[in-house]
C-alpha cells in the first residue's frame, strides 16, 4: 500500500498522485503542468504511466493543473469510472472541452508561423474528441456522502473552499488482503487546494480529522497573506485601479483563471456597482469559458456562503455576478474588436497565468502603452509569462514569438489568493491530525522553498513528519 507522487511535486502545477492498494491503481487528480514551453509540452505528452493501468481516477476539484490531463489519460488508455462532486464535473464539461479548444487553436496558430521557417509541425496535446469521451466516463457524488471505489477502497469528499466543487477527499484503504497488521482501515487525506476562510461566494473548508496519512498543498507554506489584504481592502484596490486607469484613458487588463477567480472579481465589482463606487467604465469579460463557468456557480448555491445567498435573495436584480456595465464576451468578433477599441475599460480574460488563450492578445495590443494597467489576481507558476511580467524580471516578453515592450504598470491584487496562506495551513494540518496518530505528511503543490519552510513549521509543532517528494517519490502506508 503506498502513494507515488508524480505531478505538482516541488512545484504547483499537475497535481496527480497514484495509491496502489491490492492490486488497484487509483489517480488522485490528473492535472496540466505549467510552465517552460518545452518542459511542460514533454511532461504533459508522456505521462508517467500507461493509462489503461489506471483503475479509476478521483479529482478533488476541475482547475486544469488539477483535471487538465485527462483526456491524455483516456487517450493513453484509460477507461475507469472519474470522481468528483457534481459541481465540479459541471464545471469539467466545459473546462475540458475549452482547454481542448485552446490546445487546438494554440497550435494552428504556432503552425502558421513554423511552416514559414520551413520547421516541423506540431501536434495538438488533445482535441476535442478525447475531452468529450473523457466526460463520458464521470460519476458525480456529492459532498460528505461515501462511495466505494473497489472492495476495502471508500471514499468521500469534504468541502474545500477554494472554488467551486472543490474538494478535500478521505480516502478509507482497507489492510491489504496479505497483511498481518490490524484490521482497521488506513485513512488517507487528500487536501486537494484549501481555501481560505471568509473568501466571497463559497462556505468555508471543512477538516476531516483522524488523518493516519496527509497529502497537503503547501503554496504559500512560506509566507502569510498579509492581514490587511481583507476582502473590503481587495475591494479598494479594484476600485482604485479602475479609477486611475479610467483617468488616464487606458485599459486595465486582467489575467484571471476563468473559473473562480473571475466570478471572485466580479462578486466584489458587484458589491462596489451595488455602492455607487465604479467609474463609468464598461467590464468585459472577455472568456467563453468565464460565462460558461458562471452560469455554473448561478446553478450550485450548496456551495455558497451566507453573503452569497443572501445577496441572490436581497438584491433588486437578484444576480451577484452581474451589474450594470458588465458585458460577458463569448464571440471572437467581439473579442478582437475590443483590441482596435480605443475606450477605457476593463477585460478580465484567461487564461490566468497568460500561457495561452484570449489574454495573450489583449497583452500584445496593449503591453507597450503606459496607460495599460495589467492587474494580477491570483498565483503565477514559476517560468510562466505572468510570473515573468508579476516580477518585472524582463523588460520585452515574447507573445506568440514576437517581441513586445513591457511599458503597461503591472500589479497584483493582494487579498485575493483562493489558497491558504502558511497560519491556515499550520491550523488545517494540526486539526485534520487531530484524534489520529498521523504517521507522514507528503507537501505537495508548492515550490521547494515553501515546502522547505513548512516541513520546519510542522516539525516544530510535533506535526509530521513530513516529507516534500520528488517526482516518482513514494509514501509507504500501512
Amino acid at each position: 500500500m503506498k502513494v507515488q507522487f508524480w505531478g505538482a511535486a516541488q512545484t504547483v502545477t499537475g497535481s496527480m498522485h497514484l495509491i496502489h492498494h491490492n492490486g488497484k491503481r487509483i489517480l488522485l487528480d490528473c492535472g496540466l503542468y505549467q510552465g517552460r514551453r518545452k518542459e511542460a509540452f514533454k511532461r504533459n505528452r508522456e505521462l508517467p504511466f500507461d493509462g489503461s493501468s489506471i483503475d479509476a481516477v478521483v479529482l478533488s476539484h476541475a482547475h486544469i493543473d488539477h483535471s487538465g490531463n485527462l483526456p491524455s489519460l483516456y487517450r493513453s488508455g484509460f477507461r475507469g469510472p472519474i470522481y468528483a462532486t457534481s459541481a465540479s464535473r459541471d464545471l469539467a464539461a466545459f473546462m475540458l472541452m475549452d482547454s481542448a479548444k485552446i490546445q487546438v487553436n494554440d497550435v494552428k496558430y504556432v503552425n502558421k508561423k513554423r511552416k514559414k521557417k520551413k520547421q516541423k509541425p506540431f501536434e495538438p496535446l488533445y482535441g476535442p474528441e478525447e475531452a468529450a469521451a473523457t466526460l463520458r466516463e464521470f460519476r458525480t457524488v456529492e459532498y460528505d456522502h461515501e462511495f466505494t471505489l473497489f472492495e476495502g477502497v471508500s471514499c468521500r469528499f469534504h468541502f474545500a473552499g477554494h472554488m467551486l466543487g472543490a474538494a478535500t477527499v478521505e480516502v478509507n484503504l482497507a489492510p491489504e488482503s496479505d497483511s498481518t497488521e490490524s484490521d482497521t482501515p488506513t485513512r488517507l487525506v487528500f487536501s486537494g487546494d484549501i481555501g481560505r476562510s471568509d473568501m466571497p461566494i463559497l462556505r468555508d473548508p471543512q477538516i476531516v480529522a483522524g488523518a493516519d496519512y496527509v497529502i497537503m498543498e503547501a503554496t504559500y507554506g512560506n509566507r502569510e497573506h498579509a492581514k490587511h489584504t481583507k476582502d473590503g481592502d481587495a475591494r479598494a484596490m479594484l476600485k482604485d485601479i479602475m479609477h486611475e486607469t479610467w483617468n488616464d484613458g487606458g485599459k486595465l487588463i486582467i489575467p484571471a483563471f476563468s473559473v473562480g477567480r473571475t466570478q471572485e472579481i466580479v462578486y466584489r465589482l458587484n458589491q462596489l456597482a451595488e455602492a455607487g463606487e465604479l467609474p463609468p467604465m464598461k467590464v468585459y469579460v472577455d472568456s467563453p469559458l468565464a460565462v460558461n463557468a458562471t452560469d455554473v456557480f448561478r446553478g450550485h448555491p450548496e456551495c455558497y456562503d451566507d453573503a452569497m445567498v443572501n445577496a441572490v435573495l436581497y438584491e433588486e436584480d437578484g444576480d451577484p455576478l452581474h451589474f450594470e456595465g458588465l458585458r460577458y464576451v463569448r464571440k471572437v468578433e467581439e473579442s478582437k474588436a475590443l483590441n482596435h477599441s480605443k475606450e477605457s475599460c476593463v477585460i478580465i480574460s484567461a487564461s490566468g497565468m497568460c500561457e495561452g488563450g484570449r489574454i495573450l492578445h489583449h497583452l500584445k495590443n496593449n503591453i507597450e502603452k503606459p496607460s495599460t494597467r495589467i492587474l494580477f489576481a491570483g498565483y503565477q507558476a514559476p517560468h510562466t509569462l505572468g510570473r515573468i511580467l508579476m516580477d518585472g524580471s524582463l523588460d520585452k516578453v515574447r507573445i506568440y514569438g514576437e517581441e513586445y515592450e513591457v511599458h503597461a504598470q503591472v500589479k497584483h491584487l493582494q487579498g485575493s489568493s483562493g489558497h491558504a496562506d502558511q497560519k491556515d495551513l499550520l491550523e488545517w494540518a494540526r486539526k485534520t491530525a487531530a484524534g489520529g496518530d498521523v504517521k507522514k505528511i507528503a507537501l505537495v503543490h508548492c515550490e521547494l522553498d515553501s515546502a522547505t519552510e513548512f516541513q520546519e513549521l510542522l516539525h516544530k509543532h510535533k506535526l509530521g513528519p513530513a516529507m516534500i517528494p520528488a517526482p516518482g517519490d513514494e509514501m509507504e502506508m500501512s
